[in-house]
């Protein structure tokens, strides 16, 4: 059954950011059966085209990715907003990790939807965040309002610090973190010295032991 979101001219404008062509197709394939609610605008599958894409076609709507190639999401989230400053953003994510949601509403996202999501789930996330509301999964907003943040081990890492010692659990050497975050080989070690000086540890056995224990693992 349609559910039109109130307020908001029709259609609604959508870039659909995220590196995997399928996840692409499929919310695409979701925002199709809305006779006519959403218009997918464009497509951007890396940091350099998401910004591109927003400055040419301006969309109501981003829904993003919040792992993507050639920089970091949050981190293109500025840029996107000075191109368009009334776009919303809703995060479509496999991060189910308060500290992540957290630093997303304060980048300016409005929604934090997890993959796993029900299409109705999906479209409510979307809905909100065009209206001017938030949504946030359900799981995430129970812990994010009682506190109980036990995923973050009590430790708070800049996305970019976090995703520098997933990638070195993961087996990945400074040279090859650097490649895979567009980043210069120097930034990846100033982010390793910083992420290890905050989590006390000195061995990569321990930043494995971490990722796997706060679910930063692939």
């Amino acid at each position: 059954m349609e559910a039109s979101t109130p307020g908001v001219t029709r259609p609604i404008r959508v870039i659909i950011a995220d590196d995997h062509t399928i996840v692409r197709d499929g919310i695409r394939a979701v925002l199709k059966r809305e006779a006519g609610e959403f218009e997918v605008v464009s497509e951007a599958a890396d940091i350099p085209s998401l910004i591109r894409e927003v400055r040419e076609h301006k969309p109501d709507l981003l829904t993003l990715d919040l792992t993507m190639p050639g920089g970091s999401s949050l981190g293109a989230l500025p840029a996107c907003f000075i191109a368009h400053p009334t776009m919303a953003v809703a995060i479509l994510t496999m991060r189910e990790d308060p500290e992540y949601a957290r630093q997303a509403l304060r980048a300016g996202a409005r929604s934090y939807v997890l993959k796993e999501a029900e299409p109705a789930e999906l479209l409510q996330a979307f809905r909100l965040a065009v209206a001017g509301g938030n949504y946030l999964h359900p799981r995430l907003g129970a812990l994010m309002a009682t506190g109980e943040d036990g995923a973050t081990d009590s430790v708070a890492l800049s996305e970019r610090e976090r995703e520098v010692v997933r990638l070195i659990a993961n087996g990945y050497t400074n040279p090859e973190i650097a490649e895979q975050l567009n980043v210069a080989e120097r930034t990846v070690k100033t982010y390793r010295a910083r992420a290890i000086e905050k989590l006390g540890f000195s061995s990569r056995a321990e930043i494995t032991a971490y990722v796997r224990r706060v679910g930063l693992a692939d």
